[in-house]
């Protein structure tokens, strides 16, 4: 029928309405007659006895007229146990005033449409719904306010789904976020409570928390687990075990049923359960949070047992469902998934430290004119390596560094660097020098790496170093240092004045370029303190700092690793020393009665003074017999060399440090060769002799000739117990 045939159809509440009475409804005739009254009064009747969706008429004192009886909120409630009341006194409404939201509608005509409540009928125990209400203001032609009409629909299906997906979501979101298998515990409690449960636990398999990998199911019941999280909605909660203690599950319990079957189990917290018994400390706990609703879901992998997660609801929250436990099951295996990733990380990441601290030196080089001291390096980079090398004539290389990447590959990347730098400090090169032929090494090695497998992950990685090469000559307070990439040392002098001497920086090891390395040559006076590390960020931070570095002149007569700890301690949160390779070194003045040096004239003659010059400071130096005996020949074979062969100026120096070092220096750049002669040769045996008494011989160049050494050890030497 189309509209032109009605003229009106009006709802009238007579008012006042006593409580008891019945309501009055009074139906206006419209046209054509009295067949559309009856289909009229027919569909309101429906509406109020039949519809699911609630219905409700009230008053202007908000006083219900009529109620729909067929909705599952009015079930077991007679007409007139509603009719004639107050709404509020019908419904109770939970975290809003409803009532005042009804009353705005009836004064202002402006509706309320798809508003959610929770809410129940009043004195009645059954379980808070959600509800989206709509009101109405219903008014006669004359514009004269009826009352309201309230429709009610229940949604908390609807909503529960609603919750859950953003639960899985904010879950999916947050967990993970980090590879520490605890912190993944608590990214999960964090996310469920209190949108999800009131009460969270977190408990992993002890084992899984250090790497290993996890037991199948079911678990064994002597297998401990660890409690990672734990999280409540209320204050002061009671707790069976605190975060971090290990423990076992006693069985049977419906979290040992879960470990064992892999199945979620929701259960119904009665207050005499028979479980109780067999876990007191949790039944405790459990009665103590007033706690009616527990989830139990097995964090669990391709049928391993990664630990187990306990859900409880308490209070007037609804107990867990089917829904609840599909979700659970969902959320255990994303939080599964994510400790797994984050265990396999810290397996790496064990293995990573063990093989960095196997390849990297147990305690530093140290000379009587410089003491050096490691920081502790945790392993958070496997990468970063540091180094002190004792080469000869009294000098140290301090070495720091630092690989690209992460892991196993970047701690054993590192190991051979470290090793081709070792191997060729032995030949005397100078840093530049050095760090030119260490690029072509790492070079050849991102050439090999370029060349994996097309499958392999680590061919996509490109193979770059940082590097700084130093030597620290303790005999003229200088330091040669050459850098690659952005490394450069701080310098704290004793005027507490910090900077750091920026040598031409050359390319980062292992990248295409071929720009020449440079080397700066700076003075570090006694009472210096020199400090590389393998973190640009750190070493800016420290010299910018107004500590510790600069009280560094206060630990003179202090170990040396108390300045390494003042340095840590000073350092903010997120700059920790543990992500990077620390060298520290305190510079002393090299006492000068411990150093004798001589010129001759390139003579024959000269090598009887040599030896007998050689002879008198052995004596003063208290050096023993045997070792002065040796030092004769060595000097005597090595000065008569330098008189056949080389060119002046001729130089000899002594150095009593922790060996005993023999120089003789020459202009000229023949380099002497080892000869194994024969019998009936006349020479050739003299380099021979020299290198079969002392423990240690080389070569070394510099602008003004070439220098042949020898060391030899000193039997009086205490050794060093410095750590």
């Amino acid at each position: 029928m189309g509209a032109a045939g009605w003229k009106a159809i009006h709802v009238r509440v007579d008012r006042p309405l006593p409580p008891t009475a019945p309501e009055v409804l009074t139906v206006a005739h419209s046209e054509p007659g009295r067949q559309l009254n009856e289909r009229s009064a027919s569909m309101l009747e429906a509406l109020f006895t039949q519809s699911p969706v609630g219905l409700h008429l009230l008053d202007t004192e908000l006083r219900v007229v009529r109620a729909n009886t067929a909705t599952p909120a009015m079930r077991g409630l007679a007409a007139e146990d509603v009719v004639g009341r107050p709404i509020k006194d019908v419904y109770e409404v939970v975290g809003e005033d409803f009532e005042a939201n009804v009353r705005t509608v009836l004064d202002t005509g402006v509706p309320l449409r798809g508003h959610i409540v929770r809410a129940r009928a009043k004195g009645r125990a059954t379980e808070v719904r959600h509800v989206e209400v709509t009101v109405l203001r219903l008014e006669n032609p004359e514009g004269e306010v009826l009352g309201l009409a309230v429709t009610g629909v229940d949604v908390t299906e609807r909503e529960r789904s609603r919750n859950r997906t953003k639960v899985l979501d904010s879950v999916r979101r947050a967990v993970g976020r980090t590879q520490d298998p605890a912190v993944t515990g608590e990214e999960l409690v964090a996310a469920v409570v209190p949108a999800f449960a009131d009460i969270a636990i977190v408990e992993v398999v002890d084992a899984v928390l250090r790497g290993d990998d996890p037991p199948l199911a079911p678990l064994p019941s002597d297998t401990p687990l660890l409690r990672t999280a734990f999280r409540s909605r209320h204050s002061r909660p009671p707790k069976a075990h605190p975060v971090g203690d290990v423990h076992l599950l006693p069985g049977p319990t419906p979290f040992t049923q879960a470990l064992a079957d892999l199945c979620p189990r929701v259960v119904h917290l009665e207050p005499d359960a028979p479980w109780f018994d067999i876990d007191p400390p949790r039944a405790e706990a459990i009665r103590s949070a007033h706690a009616h609703s527990l989830l139990a879901a097995p964090l669990t992998l391709r049928d391993t047992v990664v630990g187990l997660v306990s859900l409880y609801r308490t209070g007037p929250a609804p107990p867990f469902d089917e829904g609840d436990r599909e979700l659970a099951v969902e959320l255990a295996a994303h939080t599964a998934l994510c400790i797994d990733n984050a265990r396999r990380f810290t397996r790496e990441h064990t293995v990573a430290s063990t093989v960095q601290r196997q390849l990297l030196p147990r305690k530093p080089e140290s000379h009587t004119s410089l003491e050096t001291a490691f920081l502790s390096v945790t392993g958070a980079d496997p990468g970063a390596w540091y180094d002190t090398i004792a080469l000869s004539g009294a000098r140290t290389a301090l070495v720091v560094g630092s690989v690209s990447g992460r892991g196993l590959d970047a701690a054993t990347t590192m190991g051979q660097l470290r090793t081709v730098i070792r191997s060729l400090s032995a030949f005397d090169l100078a840093p530049d020098e050095l760090l030119a032929r260490l690029h072509d090494t790492t070079a050849q090695l991102a050439t090999e790496r370029a060349s994996l497998p097309a499958g392999d992950p680590l061919r996509r990685e490109l193979l770059t170093a940082d590097c700084v090469y130093a030597i620290h000559d303790a005999l003229t307070g200088s330091c040669v240092m050459a850098g690659a990439g952005q490394l450069a040392p701080l310098v704290v002098r004793p005027d507490r004045t910090v900077g750091i001497p920026e040598p031409p920086s050359g390319p980062r090891l292992g990248l295409s370029e071929d720009a020449p390395f440079a080397s700066v040559a700076f003075q570090v006076p006694g009472g210096s303190v020199l400090v590389f590390t393998s973190d640009p960020l750190l070493t800016a931070y420290l010299a910018e700092s107004p500590g510790p570095l600069r009280m560094a002149p206060e630990y003179a007569d202090r170990p040396l690793q108390d300045l390494c700890d003042a340095i840590v301690y000073a350092l903010p949160p997120g700059l920790g020393a543990g992500d990077a390779a620390v060298i520290v070194a305190r510079v002393h003045s090299f006492p000068a009665d411990r150093c004798a040096a001589w010129e001759f004239a390139p003579e024959p003659a000269s090598v009887a003074d040599a030896r007998r010059l050689t002879r008198e400071r052995l004596a003063g130096w208290q050096v023993d017999d045997e070792t002065a005996f040796n030092t004769e020949l060595i000097v005597s074979e090595l000065v008569t060399n330098a008189v056949r062969y080389g060119r002046p100026p001729l130089r000899l120096r002594l150095i009593n440090d922790r060996t005993l070092t023999c120089e003789v220096l020459d202009g000229g750049a023949a380099a002497p060769r080892l000869r194994h002669a024969r019998t009936a040769d006349e020479g050739g045996r003299g380099l021979f002799i020299a290198a079969q008494l002392a423990q240690g011989w080389g070569t070394r160049y510099s602008p003004g000739g070439k220098t042949i050494w020898t060391e030899q050890p000193l039997p009086s030497a205490a050794p060093d117990t410095r750590c």
